[in-house]
This record gives structure tokens, sequence and C-alpha cells, in this order.
């Protein structure tokens, strides 16, 4: 990187001690914007980067919550607002333990980009709280819910900041938290994405994620004059990402041989399809967060406490968290033939990994581009909440795949044009650059 990036990066870090994450999405971005400052040096003289790595606004806040106990419990909420030039912000709430301040800032960070490239008006936001939904009654998530949304709802609505579900929150919690924030408003309107389908919700939006990153990873083959036809696939993770993603690949022609938790992944040679996608549902709603019982259901090989990257392969969809393939997996994913990874997840790959991925030439996208099918048709349904028009499950789908297609074609002209071609990565972060970096100009000092 030249001397101007190096000193943002440094600073970012100098800034933001202990959140490797955040730091880790800034790098990335960063690497890709050195031949866009040549070219434009109007973004140097303006200081975009160094707004950009910078939060519009950061709300946290305490959560007091009573158990079945009687007990009163504290957890910690957040909402990262990180930038506005194109629209509401817009992002998921995760409850999950993991969740910190770095965490929420990486995933803000990259939900800017990630919602430039969609081409919707969204800006980018993230949020959410340590709170762990897994082992808690559904009145504990409901007060829970309840007590996160008196506070939150003051800095939320259809037109300021539309957050929506993500690891931990589920329709269920969308619909705790809507309750919450209608009883406060006074007021029914769009202000949370991922709504039951009898009060404003979108059909395919569950599985979205999952099918818009089989549906750019399916441009991604063409452009090596290929299909899913005929392909092994390992995917990562059991969640709607995952469900949605062994689905469309089905649906593809393609064969899906693992699937993964915390405890380890599963190998299923014969396929997981039919009644076996029927059965991620219930290891999801199992609140085990385990992929063993699958295992034993079909009597398929476990593997306890490993990875899914060892399966010789034709692509691999990582869709469960953040930094899951590291060095050595991606050297394992190529030992064994992988021509293609698209993330489902955010940032799923290490800088390091990617570099290998970079090096050895095969098909790789990052989640910001794959990943952005989730948010897109959260987009259609603020849509059609403004419109108050439910649309078919076939007219959603057919604008989704519109749209993977659409952010396909933009991240692979935006590579060729800055002189990188077949570069996904730059491709992706140059393009969601340029969208907001020209709002802000446009927009003086915000």
């Amino acid at each position: 990187m030249s001397e101007y990036l190096d000193k943002i990066l440094k600073d970012v870090k100098a800034k933001n001690p202990n959140e490797p994450e955040f730091h880790q999405a800034v790098q990335e971005v960063l690497e890709s914007l050195e031949v866009v400052l040549q070219r434009h040096p109007e973004y140097k003289s303006h200081k975009i980067l160094e707004r950009m790595v910078e939060p519009e606004r950061v709300i946290m806040f305490r959560v007091p919550w009573i158990d079945d106990q009687g007990e009163i419990q504290i957890n910690r909420g957040y909402r990262i607002q990180m930038n506005s030039a194109i629209g509401p912000y817009k992002g998921g709430l995760r409850f999950h333990p993991s969740v910190n301040l770095g965490i929420l800032k990486f995933l803000a960070f990259e939900q800017v980009f990630k919602n430039s490239l969609t081409t919707l008006p969204m800006g980018g936001g993230k949020g959410g709280s340590d709170f762990n939904p897994k082992g808690k009654s559904e009145n504990e998530i409901m007060r829970f819910c309840q007590s996160f949304m008196t506070e939150l709802f003051r800095h939320i609505g259809a037109n300021t900041d539309v957050p929506a579900g993500d690891i931990g929150v589920g329709t269920r919690e969308v619909g705790f938290l809507f309750g919450q924030y209608k009883r406060l408003s006074n007021e029914f309107t769009g202000v949370l994405t991922g709504k039951g389908l009898n009060w404003g919700g979108s059909l395919v939006r569950p599985e979205a994620t999952g099918f818009g990153c089989v549906y750019f990873a399916e441009e991604m083959l063409k452009t090596k004059k290929t299909s899913f036809d005929g392909k092994t696939v390992a995917v990562s993770g059991f969640g709607n990402v995952a469900w949605g993603a062994v689905t469309k690949v089905n649906d593809l022609g393609g064969k899906v041989v693992t699937l993964s938790g915390p405890d380890g992944y599963i190998y299923d040679p014969d396929g997981i399809k039919g009644e076996k996608i029927n059965y991620m549902l219930k290891l999801r709603s199992s609140n085990k967060d385990a992929v063993e019982d699958y295992a034993k259901e079909f009597k398929v090989q476990f593997f306890p406490k490993e990875k899914p990257w060892k399966v010789k392969v034709d692509v691999a969809l990582p869709c469960a968290t953040q930094n899951e393939i590291y060095e050595e997996d991606a050297k394992e994913l190529l030992k064994n033939g992988c021509m293609c990874v698209c993330e489902g997840a955010n940032m799923p790959t290490t800088i390091g990994a990617y570099n290998i991925f970079r090096d050895a030439k095969i098909l790789f996208s990052p989640g910001k581009a794959s990943n952005a099918g989730g948010v897109a048709t959260s987009g259609l349904e603020m849509s059609q909440n403004s419109m108050r028009l439910p649309w078919s499950r076939e007219e959603v789908d057919k604008k989704l795949h519109e749209i993977m297609v659409r952010i396909h074609d933009t991240c692979v002209a935006t590579a060729e044009r800055f002189g990188t071609p077949g570069n996904y990565v730059n491709g992706a972060n140059i393009a969601g650059f340029l969208k907001v970096a020209d709002a802000m100009i446009d927009q003086g000092l915000v």
C-alpha cells in the first residue's frame, strides 16, 4: 500500500485498539483502492477514506431484563450507524455472546460497500447484543427484545435506520422487536425487515442470502464456461444462509456434501437433498448449535471440531461466520481441486487465505458482493412496505436473481476498468466505494 493508505490503516488501529476484525475489513478495502486514488486524487483531497472508516454514530446501551427465575440480567446493546450517504442505515442485528464493538464495526463497514453494490438506496449499519438466545425460553427472549427495543427505537425509523435479522435474530425475534417499536412509536411502519409474512414480511427473505450467493457463484462459473450442474460443493454452517445455498445448488444440478457447526462437520457423499434439506430446519430450530444429529439421523460421517475444507470439492461456499478459512484451509481446498470459493458469510476468509486463492488464480468472491442477496431482499421488503403491496415468491426471486447478476457484472467490469481483470475483491471494493464516495462529495461534509 502507499504511504497515504498505510497511514490511514495505522490510524484506524491506533483509534480502535483490540478490534482485529475491523482492522482486517479496512485493510482489505484499502488494498484495493490505490489505483482509484491515482486516477481520482479528489477522493484524497476530500478525505473520503478518513471519513468512511469513522462511523457517523456509535450507540451503546445497557439492556436489563428479567429471566424466568425472576433474576435481573444485564446485557449490552449496540447500533453502529456507519454511513448514510446513499440512503438510511441498513444492516442486521446480531444476538450472540461474541458480539462486541469491533465485530459490529467490521460488519457495518462491510455493509456500506455491500449495500452500495445492490444499487438500492441503502446506507450501512449493524447492531446487536452479547445476549445469547440459545437455551432461553420464549418469554425470556421476548422480555430481552422488548428491553433492547425500548432504547433502540429512538435511534431508528423507516427513513433513518432499518435494522434486520442476523445470527441469533430470526422472524421470532424480529416480531418481538417490531411489536415493542409499534407500541412505543404508535405507528405501523417498515422499520424492520425480516418480518413475518402475515404482517409485512417478504417471501424468499429467509433463504435470500444463500440463494444470492449461489446465483453469484453461477455467474462466476459461467466466466469459465461451466455451471453448478454436476459439481460437488462444500457448504459451511447450517443456518438460513447454508439452507438457502444448499436448496439452490440442488436446483441448479449440484451436489452439496458438507454442513458444519461449532461442534464439527458432517460429510454426506450422497448429497444433501430432499428430506435432508428439510432436516436442516430441524437442526436450526433445535437450539443445540450443532450438526452431529444430522450424522446420526442419516448415518453419515461426523468430524468433531473440524472444518469442512479437507473434502474434495469443485466449489466451496463458506456460509457460517467470519474468519473460518485460514491459510492451511485454502491450501487444502486447492490441493483437492477446488476451482471456486464464493463467500456466503461476512468475511469468512482471512487475508492470508485470500492471497493464496488470488495467487492460484481461482474464482474467488468476497462476501460484500456474493453475500448481498439478503440485504437486497430486505431492500425489496422495504419497497413492498412503502407501496403496501406484497409480491409473489416468483417476483421476489426473479428480482433477487437480477440484482445478483447485476452485482456480478459490476464487479467484473470495475475490476477490468481498473486494471485487475477477474479480481472480484478489487471489483467489489472499488465499485462499492465509488458510489458512496461520490455521494459524500456531492453532500459536502457528511
